[in-house]
Protein backbone atom coordinates (compact mmCIF):
# COMPACT_ATOMS: atom_id res chain seq x y z
CA UNK A 1 0.00 0.00 0.00
CA UNK A 2 3.12 2.21 0.77
CA UNK A 3 3.97 4.68 -2.41
CA UNK A 4 7.49 4.49 -2.69
CA UNK A 5 8.19 7.01 -4.89
CA UNK A 6 5.84 9.45 -3.21
CA UNK A 7 7.96 8.70 0.33
CA UNK A 8 10.48 9.26 -1.48
CA UNK A 9 10.18 12.42 -3.14
CA UNK A 10 8.55 14.16 0.08
CA UNK A 11 11.34 13.29 2.07
CA UNK A 12 14.02 14.80 -0.72
CA UNK A 13 11.56 18.30 -0.75
CA UNK A 14 11.60 18.61 2.80
CA UNK A 15 15.77 17.94 2.99
CA UNK A 16 15.87 20.81 0.70
CA UNK A 17 13.70 23.35 3.35
CA UNK A 18 15.99 25.05 5.61
CA UNK A 19 15.15 24.70 9.04
CA UNK A 20 17.63 25.10 11.58
CA UNK A 21 16.40 25.43 15.11
CA UNK A 22 13.70 28.43 15.74
CA UNK A 23 13.47 28.62 11.71
CA UNK A 24 11.01 26.05 10.42
CA UNK A 25 8.66 28.42 9.88
CA UNK A 26 8.84 27.53 5.73
CA UNK A 27 8.83 23.41 6.49
CA UNK A 28 6.22 24.13 9.19
CA UNK A 29 3.70 26.11 6.66
CA UNK A 30 4.07 22.94 4.17
CA UNK A 31 3.67 20.67 6.66
CA UNK A 32 0.38 22.32 8.10
CA UNK A 33 -0.67 22.44 4.18
CA UNK A 34 -0.31 18.49 3.95
CA UNK A 35 -1.83 17.27 7.15
CA UNK A 36 -4.85 19.90 6.23
CA UNK A 37 -5.17 17.95 2.92
CA UNK A 38 -4.99 14.61 4.19
CA UNK A 39 -7.98 16.04 6.70
CA UNK A 40 -6.44 16.32 9.62
CA UNK A 41 -8.00 19.57 12.14
CA UNK A 42 -4.25 21.38 11.82
CA UNK A 43 -3.41 24.23 14.42
CA UNK A 44 0.07 25.24 15.59
CA UNK A 45 1.12 26.49 18.67
CA UNK A 46 2.78 29.50 20.78
CA UNK A 47 5.67 27.44 20.97
CA UNK A 48 7.52 29.86 18.55
CA UNK A 49 6.50 32.86 20.50
CA UNK A 50 7.65 31.22 23.67
CA UNK A 51 11.50 30.88 22.33
CA UNK A 52 11.91 33.39 20.47
CA UNK A 53 11.13 31.47 17.35
CA UNK A 54 9.91 32.10 13.74
CA UNK A 55 6.89 29.26 14.16
CA UNK A 56 5.53 26.79 16.78
CA UNK A 57 4.67 23.03 16.96
CA UNK A 58 2.45 21.56 14.00
CA UNK A 59 -0.35 19.49 15.52
CA UNK A 60 -2.69 17.37 13.46
CA UNK A 61 -5.74 15.80 14.92
CA UNK A 62 -7.12 13.02 12.95
CA UNK A 63 -10.54 11.11 13.22
CA UNK A 64 -10.14 7.07 13.77
CA UNK A 65 -13.02 4.58 12.02
CA UNK A 66 -12.75 2.57 14.91
CA UNK A 67 -15.08 3.74 18.11
CA UNK A 68 -13.25 2.76 21.56
CA UNK A 69 -9.81 2.33 19.52
CA UNK A 70 -7.48 3.94 21.76
CA UNK A 71 -5.79 7.31 20.31
CA UNK A 72 -2.01 7.15 19.41
CA UNK A 73 0.34 10.01 19.03
CA UNK A 74 3.36 10.00 16.18
CA UNK A 75 5.83 12.61 16.25
CA UNK A 76 9.16 13.91 14.53
CA UNK A 77 10.73 17.46 14.77
CA UNK A 78 11.13 19.43 12.04
CA UNK A 79 14.73 21.30 12.69
CA UNK A 80 17.85 20.32 11.80
CA UNK A 81 21.64 20.83 13.36
CA UNK A 82 24.08 23.24 11.58
CA UNK A 83 25.65 22.49 9.31
CA UNK A 84 22.32 22.16 7.93
CA UNK A 85 21.58 25.54 5.16
CA UNK A 86 21.23 24.56 1.27
CA UNK A 87 21.29 20.87 2.23
CA UNK A 88 21.93 19.36 -1.60
CA UNK A 89 20.63 15.68 -1.81
CA UNK A 90 22.39 13.06 -3.28
CA UNK A 91 20.81 10.07 -4.00
CA UNK A 92 23.04 7.21 -5.25
CA UNK A 93 20.48 3.81 -5.71
CA UNK A 94 18.92 3.55 -2.65
CA UNK A 95 21.42 5.96 -0.27
CA UNK A 96 20.05 9.12 0.40
CA UNK A 97 23.17 11.62 1.47
CA UNK A 98 24.39 15.00 1.38
CA UNK A 99 26.84 16.34 -0.96
CA UNK A 100 29.20 16.43 1.79
CA UNK A 101 28.97 20.47 2.65
CA UNK A 102 25.94 19.84 5.13
CA UNK A 103 24.37 17.31 7.20
CA UNK A 104 21.44 15.73 4.93
CA UNK A 105 18.43 16.56 7.12
CA UNK A 106 17.73 12.89 7.70
CA UNK A 107 17.28 13.79 11.37
CA UNK A 108 14.77 14.23 11.97
CA UNK A 109 12.88 14.73 8.41
CA UNK A 110 12.88 11.00 7.42
CA UNK A 111 10.55 10.82 10.81
CA UNK A 112 8.06 13.42 9.36
CA UNK A 113 8.30 12.06 5.96
CA UNK A 114 7.02 8.06 7.25
CA UNK A 115 4.00 9.83 9.22
CA UNK A 116 2.85 11.94 6.27
CA UNK A 117 2.86 8.61 3.85
CA UNK A 118 1.20 6.41 6.41
CA UNK A 119 -1.50 8.82 7.42
CA UNK A 120 -1.97 9.29 3.17
CA UNK A 121 -1.70 5.86 3.00
CA UNK A 122 -4.28 4.79 5.77
CA UNK A 123 -6.97 7.28 4.26
CA UNK A 124 -6.57 6.45 0.61
CA UNK A 125 -6.89 2.88 1.34
CA UNK A 126 -9.35 3.14 4.29
CA UNK A 127 -6.68 1.49 7.26
CA UNK A 128 -9.05 1.18 10.31
CA UNK A 129 -7.17 3.24 12.84
CA UNK A 130 -8.17 4.47 16.20
CA UNK A 131 -7.89 8.85 16.71
CA UNK A 132 -3.99 9.82 15.41
CA UNK A 133 -2.37 13.21 17.16
CA UNK A 134 0.36 14.34 14.91
CA UNK A 135 2.84 16.52 16.21
CA UNK A 136 5.46 17.88 14.71
CA UNK A 137 7.81 19.92 16.82
CA UNK A 138 10.41 22.47 16.89
CA UNK A 139 13.70 23.18 18.62
CA UNK A 140 13.87 19.49 19.27
CA UNK A 141 17.61 20.01 18.21
CA UNK A 142 17.94 22.88 20.81
CA UNK A 143 17.24 20.81 24.09
CA UNK A 144 13.71 19.82 23.23
CA UNK A 145 12.61 22.72 23.47
CA UNK A 146 9.48 22.22 21.19
CA UNK A 147 8.46 19.37 23.13
CA UNK A 148 8.57 20.98 26.75
CA UNK A 149 6.34 23.96 25.40
CA UNK A 150 3.84 21.77 23.96
CA UNK A 151 0.24 21.55 25.80
CA UNK A 152 0.12 18.12 26.08
CA UNK A 153 -3.48 18.21 27.55
CA UNK A 154 -4.49 19.47 23.76
CA UNK A 155 -3.54 15.95 22.98
CA UNK A 156 -6.04 13.36 22.86
CA UNK A 157 -3.19 10.13 22.90
CA UNK A 158 -2.04 9.26 26.19
CA UNK A 159 0.24 6.37 23.96
CA UNK A 160 2.60 6.75 20.53
CA UNK A 161 6.11 6.93 19.01
CA UNK A 162 8.39 9.20 18.47
CA UNK A 163 10.13 8.72 14.88
CA UNK A 164 13.94 9.63 15.51
CA UNK A 165 16.61 7.15 15.91
CA UNK A 166 18.97 6.01 13.74
CA UNK A 167 19.51 1.95 14.12
CA UNK A 168 16.95 0.05 12.17
CA UNK A 169 15.46 -2.99 14.36
CA UNK A 170 15.94 -1.07 17.74
CA UNK A 171 12.77 0.49 19.78
CA UNK A 172 14.66 2.88 22.07
CA UNK A 173 12.56 2.84 25.57
CA UNK A 174 15.42 3.68 27.83
CA UNK A 175 17.19 7.44 27.19
CA UNK A 176 19.64 9.29 29.90
CA UNK A 177 18.52 11.97 31.51
CA UNK A 178 20.94 15.06 30.65
CA UNK A 179 22.17 18.30 32.88
CA UNK A 180 23.10 21.22 30.44
CA UNK A 181 26.61 23.50 31.95
CA UNK A 182 27.81 26.83 31.53
CA UNK A 183 30.96 28.08 33.40
CA UNK A 184 32.31 31.61 32.84
CA UNK A 185 36.08 31.00 34.56
CA UNK A 186 37.19 34.81 35.50
CA UNK A 187 40.73 36.12 35.43
CA UNK A 188 42.10 39.37 35.49
CA UNK A 189 43.56 41.15 31.95
CA UNK A 190 46.64 42.87 31.46
CA UNK A 191 49.24 44.10 28.75
CA UNK A 192 50.39 40.66 27.23
CA UNK A 193 53.55 42.49 25.93
CA UNK A 194 54.34 45.02 29.06
CA UNK A 195 52.96 43.11 31.74
CA UNK A 196 51.64 39.73 31.49
CA UNK A 197 52.95 38.90 35.12
CA UNK A 198 49.75 41.56 36.06
CA UNK A 199 47.12 39.58 34.50
CA UNK A 200 45.39 36.08 35.65
CA UNK A 201 45.12 34.16 32.06
CA UNK A 202 41.37 32.84 31.79
CA UNK A 203 42.33 30.58 29.02
CA UNK A 204 45.01 28.53 30.99
CA UNK A 205 42.77 28.26 34.41
CA UNK A 206 40.41 27.17 32.07
CA UNK A 207 42.65 24.71 30.06
CA UNK A 208 43.86 23.23 33.65
CA UNK A 209 40.23 22.61 34.80
CA UNK A 210 39.77 21.01 31.23
CA UNK A 211 42.77 18.62 31.28
CA UNK A 212 41.76 17.04 34.37
CA UNK A 213 38.04 16.53 33.63
CA UNK A 214 36.69 12.65 32.54
CA UNK A 215 34.87 13.24 29.28
CA UNK A 216 33.80 11.35 26.41
CA UNK A 217 32.51 7.87 27.80
CA UNK A 218 32.75 7.89 31.32
CA UNK A 219 31.30 4.37 31.97
CA UNK A 220 28.33 2.27 30.65
CA UNK A 221 25.77 4.73 31.20
CA UNK A 222 27.66 8.05 31.45
CA UNK A 223 29.00 10.60 28.91
CA UNK A 224 30.00 14.07 29.01
CA UNK A 225 30.97 16.62 26.84
CA UNK A 226 32.70 20.57 26.71
CA UNK A 227 31.46 21.23 22.83
CA UNK A 228 32.29 25.07 23.03
CA UNK A 229 34.70 27.23 24.32
CA UNK A 230 34.70 30.86 23.97
CA UNK A 231 37.03 33.83 25.39
CA UNK A 232 39.66 36.19 24.63
CA UNK A 233 39.67 39.70 22.89
CA UNK A 234 42.60 40.23 21.46
CA UNK A 235 46.42 38.80 21.29
CA UNK A 236 48.17 41.34 23.04
CA UNK A 237 45.82 40.82 26.02
CA UNK A 238 45.84 38.64 29.03
CA UNK A 239 42.20 37.10 28.47
CA UNK A 240 39.90 37.72 31.83
CA UNK A 241 37.17 35.68 30.93
CA UNK A 242 36.63 32.54 28.80
CA UNK A 243 33.10 30.53 28.77
CA UNK A 244 32.39 27.14 28.53
CA UNK A 245 29.22 24.83 27.57
CA UNK A 246 28.94 21.36 27.73
CA UNK A 247 26.79 18.19 28.63
CA UNK A 248 26.86 15.27 31.20
CA UNK A 249 24.37 12.87 30.88
CA UNK A 250 23.33 9.17 32.50
CA UNK A 251 21.01 6.11 33.03
CA UNK A 252 21.69 7.00 36.61
CA UNK A 253 20.99 9.75 38.40
CA UNK A 254 23.42 8.96 40.86
CA UNK A 255 26.42 9.19 38.34
CA UNK A 256 24.35 12.06 36.41
CA UNK A 257 25.08 14.81 39.33
CA UNK A 258 28.28 13.19 40.49
CA UNK A 259 29.70 13.67 36.56
CA UNK A 260 28.23 17.13 36.52
CA UNK A 261 29.83 17.86 40.30
CA UNK A 262 32.86 16.31 39.31
CA UNK A 263 33.50 18.85 36.02
CA UNK A 264 32.75 21.76 38.31
CA UNK A 265 35.28 20.57 40.63
CA UNK A 266 38.19 20.30 38.16
CA UNK A 267 37.49 24.22 37.11
CA UNK A 268 37.30 25.42 40.44
CA UNK A 269 40.10 23.37 41.94
CA UNK A 270 42.67 24.94 39.11
CA UNK A 271 41.12 28.77 39.30
CA UNK A 272 42.30 27.64 43.26
CA UNK A 273 45.93 27.53 42.13
CA UNK A 274 46.01 31.34 40.88
CA UNK A 275 45.76 33.94 42.77
CA UNK A 276 47.76 37.84 42.68
CA UNK A 277 48.40 40.74 44.82
CA UNK A 278 48.33 43.99 42.96
CA UNK A 279 48.67 46.99 44.81
CA UNK A 280 46.85 46.08 48.15
CA UNK A 281 44.67 43.92 46.61
CA UNK A 282 44.42 40.34 46.25
CA UNK A 283 42.82 39.09 42.59
CA UNK A 284 41.67 35.73 42.45
CA UNK A 285 40.40 33.62 39.29
CA UNK A 286 37.69 32.09 39.99
CA UNK A 287 34.30 29.88 38.36
CA UNK A 288 30.68 31.03 38.11
CA UNK A 289 28.38 28.33 36.97
CA UNK A 290 24.84 28.01 35.72
CA UNK A 291 23.95 24.43 35.74
CA UNK A 292 20.39 23.00 34.35
CA UNK A 293 18.45 20.28 34.22
CA UNK A 294 18.44 19.70 30.18
CA UNK A 295 15.70 17.05 30.42
CA UNK A 296 14.90 13.34 32.52
CA UNK A 297 15.27 9.83 31.67
CA UNK A 298 13.17 8.36 29.47
CA UNK A 299 12.23 4.63 30.84
CA UNK A 300 9.12 2.80 29.19
CA UNK A 301 8.58 -0.37 30.74
CA UNK A 302 8.92 -3.96 28.84
CA UNK A 303 4.79 -4.72 29.67
CA UNK A 304 3.97 -1.41 28.14
CA UNK A 305 1.27 -0.83 25.84
CA UNK A 306 3.50 0.58 22.81
CA UNK A 307 6.41 -1.85 23.59
CA UNK A 308 4.05 -4.60 23.13
CA UNK A 309 2.12 -3.03 19.94
CA UNK A 310 5.51 -2.73 18.07
CA UNK A 311 6.42 -6.35 19.07
CA UNK A 312 3.33 -7.56 17.38
CA UNK A 313 3.63 -4.99 14.41
CA UNK A 314 7.58 -6.57 13.55
CA UNK A 315 6.08 -10.03 14.39
CA UNK A 316 3.71 -9.80 11.58
CA UNK A 317 5.42 -7.93 9.01
CA UNK A 318 8.48 -10.90 9.94
CA UNK A 319 11.27 -8.78 11.00
CA UNK A 320 13.21 -8.56 14.58
CA UNK A 321 12.58 -5.46 16.40
CA UNK A 322 14.72 -5.11 20.24
CA UNK A 323 14.49 -3.10 22.67
CA UNK A 324 17.16 -0.83 23.52
CA UNK A 325 18.57 1.71 25.58
CA UNK A 326 20.41 5.07 23.38
CA UNK A 327 22.79 7.80 24.83
CA UNK A 328 20.98 10.45 23.06
CA UNK A 329 17.78 12.05 23.83
CA UNK A 330 14.42 12.69 22.06
CA UNK A 331 11.16 14.39 22.33
CA UNK A 332 10.08 10.72 24.14
CA UNK A 333 12.10 12.03 27.31
CA UNK A 334 9.75 15.20 27.89
CA UNK A 335 6.53 13.25 26.79
CA UNK A 336 7.27 10.75 29.53
CA UNK A 337 8.10 13.46 31.84
CA UNK A 338 4.49 15.14 30.98
CA UNK A 339 2.78 11.43 31.81
CA UNK A 340 2.75 9.61 28.22
CA UNK A 341 4.01 6.68 27.21
CA UNK A 342 6.26 6.99 24.27
CA UNK A 343 9.12 4.97 22.83
CA UNK A 344 11.28 6.09 19.93
CA UNK A 345 10.92 3.73 16.45
CA UNK A 346 13.98 4.18 13.90
CA UNK A 347 14.26 5.54 10.91
CA UNK A 348 17.34 4.37 8.92
CA UNK A 349 19.23 7.53 9.27
CA UNK A 350 22.74 7.18 9.78
CA UNK A 351 26.19 9.21 11.31
CA UNK A 352 23.68 11.78 12.10
CA UNK A 353 24.73 15.37 13.22
CA UNK A 354 27.52 15.21 10.83
CA UNK A 355 28.12 15.79 7.06
CA UNK A 356 28.52 12.28 6.44
CA UNK A 357 25.39 11.89 7.53
CA UNK A 358 23.13 8.98 5.25
CA UNK A 359 19.92 7.12 4.87
CA UNK A 360 19.03 3.62 3.56
CA UNK A 361 15.63 3.74 1.37
CA UNK A 362 14.77 0.05 1.91
CA UNK A 363 15.57 1.00 5.77
CA UNK A 364 13.19 3.91 5.51
CA UNK A 365 9.99 1.80 3.46
CA UNK A 366 10.41 -0.76 6.59
CA UNK A 367 10.02 1.86 8.84
CA UNK A 368 7.13 3.37 7.23
CA UNK A 369 5.76 -0.54 6.68
CA UNK A 370 6.21 -0.59 10.40
CA UNK A 371 4.04 2.65 11.60
CA UNK A 372 1.25 1.54 9.18
CA UNK A 373 1.35 -1.86 10.79
CA UNK A 374 0.87 -0.47 14.32
CA UNK A 375 -1.69 2.02 13.23
CA UNK A 376 -3.88 -1.10 11.78
CA UNK A 377 -3.17 -3.26 15.36
CA UNK A 378 -3.83 -0.26 17.34
CA UNK A 379 -7.46 -0.32 16.12
CA UNK A 380 -7.49 -4.27 16.26
CA UNK A 381 -7.12 -4.14 19.12
CA UNK A 382 -10.46 -2.71 20.05
CA UNK A 383 -12.27 -4.00 17.11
Amino acid sequence: MLRKDRLKNLLIELIKIDSLSRKEYEIAMRLKKELEELGGEVWIDDAGAKIGGTVGNVIGRFRGSVPGAKPLLLCAHMDTVVPGEGVVPVLDGDILRSDGRTVLGGDDKSGVAIICEVMRVARENRVPSGDIDVVFTICEEAGLVGAKCLDVSRLRARTGLVLDSDSVGFLFTKAPAANHMEFIVRGLEAHAGVCPEKGINAIRVAAEGLSRMKLGKVDDETTANIGVIEGGMAVNIVPNSVRLRGEARSHSEEKLQEQTRHMLRCLEEAAAGYALDLDGKRFRARVDAKITREYDRMDVPEGSGIVKLVRYAAQNLGVAVKTMATGGGCDANVFNQKGLEVANLSTGMREIHTVNEWLDLKDLYLSAQMVLEIVRLNAAEQS
